[in-house]
């Protein structure tokens, strides 16, 4: 990356740490309404994969169409899921209560759209930083390269942290609580640092 481009480095590894603290916590939590069974993980990991790809969509759209407020975006996102991940405890106790008596299906899709709405922020958290950075220095495979090295290495250190050694401290609502606030640190810093994109 070149010039103050690097600053990109910190807040994007942040995020990506997040994400994945998100997905180990918000699986145990919802183990409760679906039990440690196969559907549970697949409904986790589908609903990730899912959200990513039609957030990268968004993200790329607005990138094109709003190339001046790309950071802003970012930053928003940002601060989004942070406070969607605050709430999180509570609303996944709130439609695991609600649809506990439901069949399988019911509850496979309650939860599939509740955390679809985070998970599409974290998807276009990329799209919008490559379309930053490809303005800056032109090129889009170092661009995409690096920001997904970054990103990818974050949520590989958060999946073996947490999974490994965090919550053998913390409970899972403290380890959400500061994945949140990675999250407003992500945005925060980056909001900082580039003044909006300009």
């Amino acid at each position: 990356m070149k010039n103050n481009s690097r600053f990109l480095v910190a807040p994007f590894f942040i995020s990506g740490l997040a994400a994945l603290m998100y997905q180990v916590t918000w699986q145990r939590l919802l183990f409760v309404a679906f039990g440690v069974d196969i559907e549970s993980i697949t409904v986790i990991v589908s609903t990730f994969m899912l959200g990513l790809g039609f957030g990268a969509l968004l993200g790329g759209q607005l990138a094109d169409r709003f190339p001046d407020r790309i950071v802003r975006f970012f930053a928003g996102a940002e601060f989004l899921i942070g406070l969607f991940g605050l709430l999180s405890p509570h609303l996944i106790s709130v439609v695991g209560y609600a649809t506990v008596t439901e069949p399988l299906a019911v509850i496979t899709i309650a939860n599939f759209i509740l955390l679809l709405i985070p998970t599409t922020l974290m998807g276009a958290t990329l799209p919008m930083l490559v379309a930053f950075l490809v303005r800056r220095n032109g090129n889009v495979g170092v661009s995409i390269g690096s920001l997904y090295f970054i990103n990818t290495l974050g949520a590989a250190f958060g999946a073996f942290t947490v999974g490994f050694f965090w919550l053998f401290y913390f409970d899972i609502i403290t380890t959400i609580y500061c994945a949140a606030l990675f999250n407003f640190v992500a945005g925060t810093s980056v909001l900082i640092q580039f003044r909006g994109g300009k």
